[in-house]
């Protein structure tokens, strides 16, 4: 499999010491033999001491001799059942490795021959309704293990495929925002530059000429210094803004790599930059705290636009109560109340929570350009 693959069979059963808890239904028939007789109950305590170095070796190698571990396992299984029924708890353990490291289809072929010859050594050494039984028990039980090491894995690989999503949409982003950044400095300062460069010269020639002339341009050339200043000023402001449409889309990524569904509802209205600002950071504090606290499976962001009036509200599916004064409230309610909002929050106890950010018209027209 590679090196995910302690990580995706830990999804199933835990962390390795945690797996040999299952080694219990090994000696469970045992219990209930009349006389408990000495050999199944050496057999198993062997076949157990010979498990333990091949489970822990599954984690650590890789390859054909991690591999080779899965019908050494059903091997030591099999051999097990003809004394002792218990033995499948063997190939169960194998079930659960051919999933973790082999393809699916490979997979299911090695659980069906696993099944058959096991089914096989049920029937010649047990009576038909006990083989019968544990026939089906190993089919159910391990058909389960098997799927859910599957779906384990597909999920591992697609937490992976959106994480290498998300990365490269922050590079795509990064990359889209340093030529937006370089073509807003260009253009605001190309001909700023080569106008104080003109003036500056200028000023030279008529220093001896026309010294009034020569002080003149040089304040306009300070005029023109400081009107630069302003708006690289500005431009900083912009740069270091986050759109509201990138911060909605990283998001949904972020929300998808938890397992949690987004529902957007966006009206179409443009913003003044501050205010998208401010809309963005509070939705990126409010889906860390969905994330980190709300244990939620399901989120819904709508932006609404009504008499002149925005609304942002987000809302989740999660316990509810979880949004405390210390998770980034209080820097939420400063940018809100910067610009003239309000923050309404309303989180009971299990019952979700659902935030709301108002902008009335007025803060929306002092902030427009």
């Amino acid at each position: 499999m590679g090196e995910n693959t302690r990580h995706e069979y830990d999804d199933m059963m835990g962390p390795p010491w945690m797996g040999l808890v299952y080694l219990v239904f090994l000696f469970l028939p045992l219990m209930f033999w009349s006389g408990s007789p000495v050999r199944p109950w050496a057999v198993s305590a062997v076949a157990a001491l010979v498990f333990l170095p091949m489970y822990f070796a599954f984690f650590r190698w890789r390859g054909l001799r991690q591999r080779a571990l899965i019908p050494a396992v059903a091997a030591l299984g099999l051999a097990v059942i003809t004394v002792n029924p218990g033995g499948n708890t063997f190939v169960i353990y194998a079930f659960a490795m051919a999933g973790t490291v082999l393809p699916l289809r490979h997979a299911l072929l090695a659980a069906g021959a696993m099944l058959v010859l096991t089914a096989a050594l049920f029937f010649s050494t047990l009576p038909l309704p006990f083989a019968v039984g544990y026939v089906a028990m190993v089919t159910v039980i391990g058909g389960l293990v098997l799927g859910g090491v599957v779906l384990a894995r597909a999920r591992a690989r697609r937490n992976a495929e959106l994480r290498l999503t998300q990365d490269e949409v922050g590079r795509l982003a990064a990359l889209a925002e340093r030529e937006r950044i370089g073509r807003d400095l260009h253009d605001l300062l190309g001909h700023t530059l080569s106008l104080v460069a003109i003036k500056s010269e200028l000023a030279g020639r008529l220093v001896d000429a026309d010294p009034q002339a020569a002080k003149r341009q040089i304040g306009e050339v300070e005029n023109v210094a400081r009107q630069a200043l302003a708006q690289v000023r500005e431009a900083v402001v912009g740069i270091r803004a986050t759109g509201l449409q990138a911060e909605l889309a990283a998001t949904r990524l972020a929300l998808l790599s938890a397992e949690v569904h987004l529902d957007q509802r966006r009206a179409p209205v443009a913003l003044p930059p501050a205010l998208e600002s401010v809309l963005a950071m509070t939705l990126r504090e409010a889906t860390t705290n969905v994330l980190r606290h709300a244990q939620a499976s399901r989120v819904d962001v709508e932006l609404l636009h009504d008499a002149g009036e925005l609304r942002l509200v987000i809302s989740d599916d999660g316990r509810g109560g979880a949004l405390q004064p210390g998770n980034g409230l209080a820097g939420m309610r400063e940018r809100i109340a910067g610009v003239g909002g309000l923050l309404d929050i309303d989180s009971p106890a299990g019952g979700g929570t659902r935030l709301q950010v108002t902008l009335p018209r007025r803060a929306i027209e002092e902030a427009a350009p």
